[in-house]
């Protein structure tokens, strides 16, 4: 048991460190761009994480509910990124997924433990730390847990949090209303592309297989936070991801060459677009390069719902009706599984993801 709490993060944030083993030291070249995250929150110059106010998605009135739409299309072809503000999901059941999260994460790390995942033997769900097989072969300052939240039917509660004792229930309305809040996203973004408004939820896995798995990510203080990363820059192999997060900043994502740190909108949810979207947009909406910082003086908890396509059952590939002579197909056909190991690999050649 003590081997295993040794790698978790927040006992070494706890023991009182000043410096952070070498593991977690991000390389030369990467560091020159790590800045101090409460300052970079505050600047107003230059390029923001777009606000999206869904209010009038579903508008009786035309205009106004064009215009709503046509602000989410936009934001997903230029950034890929935004903040969901009036998403339908109350303040108070956000603030009740949050506490549980909290509440998980607040137990001593010896409890924490017995939900521990063993991602050697293939048991991802559960509570973890990054081991060093990410393309650096180095650590990310954080520790998380993971589970699959919805179908219903699919998941696991034998691993979720029994602590606190409405876990559970929170977590689960926040699946569902999630699962609603996707299909109207979805939905947005096919009438974008000309199709017809169910298509790209289809493409995806449709209200069978469309997979939400929850990863609440938790970043401990940092003695060095100049020299480590809380996550390292990837872009999202999902469909769609959705994010909340404890108002402590750390969101930046690479905009036009440079490293932009998103605000933090209160009662919004963070929404990116996954490569899946990209890859079946043809490139049109955009899967945009992110990471997290972390900082000396406040925990960071971020809850990240990944909504992903079925592993084998469907072929990501450009949809035909937007392929053309002039803007061929910028994807080769990949299963989800086969996406992912793509990635793999490319990340162990140090190259984004491909076309």
């Amino acid at each position: 048991m003590v081997t295993t709490m040794a790698t978790r993060v927040e006992s070494l944030s706890s023991s009182g460190i000043n410096s952070i083993p070498k593991e977690y030291v991000r390389p030369q070249e990467e560091l020159t761009s790590i800045g101090n995250v409460f300052e970079e929150e505050k600047k107003e110059e230059g390029p923001q994480v777009p606000t999206i106010d869904l209010k009038e998605v579903d508008s009786e009135d035309i205009v106004v509910r064009e215009k709503c739409r046509a602000d989410l299309v936009k934001a997903a072809k230029e950034w890929g990124v935004m903040h969901l503000v009036n998403h339908g999901i109350s303040d108070d059941l956000i603030d009740r997924v949050k506490k549980a999260g909290q509440a998980f994460f607040d137990l001593p790390i010896e409890e924490k433990e017995r939900y521990a995942n063993d991602q050697v033997s293939g048991k991802i769900q559960g509570y973890g730390s990054k081991l060093a097989n990410n393309a650096s072969g180095q650590l990310e300052w954080e520790d998380y847990f993971f589970h699959l939240i919805f179908p219903e039917e699919k998941r696991d509660l034998s691993i979720w949090p029994k602590t606190p004792n409405d876990y559970i229930e929170v977590t689960s309305e926040y699946a569902r209303q999630l699962r609603g809040l996707a299909t109207k996203i979805l939905s947005v973004l096919s009438i974008g592309l000309g199709l017809e408004e169910g298509r790209l939820e289809k493409e995806v896995g449709g209200v069978e297989e469309l997979l939400l798995q929850m990863k609440i990510n938790y970043y401990p203080k940092c003695p060095q936070p100049d020299l480590a990363l809380g996550v390292e820059a990837h872009t999202d192999i999902s469909a769609l991801t959705f994010i909340l997060h404890n108002m402590v900043p750390g969101l930046q994502l690479f905009y036009q060459g440079k490293w932009v740190t998103a605000k933090c909108v209160p009662n919004s949810i963070i929404m990116h677009i996954g490569d899946t979207i990209e890859i079946l947009s043809n490139g049109k909406y955009k899967s945009i390069l992110h990471r997290g910082l972390v900082n000396k003086e406040k925990v960071r908890i971020s809850w990240a719902v990944f909504c992903e396509p079925p592993r084998e059952k469907i072929i990501l590939k450009p949809l035909p009706e937007i392929v053309t002579e002039t803007e061929p197909a910028q994807y080769p056909p990949r299963t989800f599984a086969q996406h992912i190991e793509h990635k793999l690999f490319r990340k162990s050649q140090e190259a984004p993801l491909s076309k």
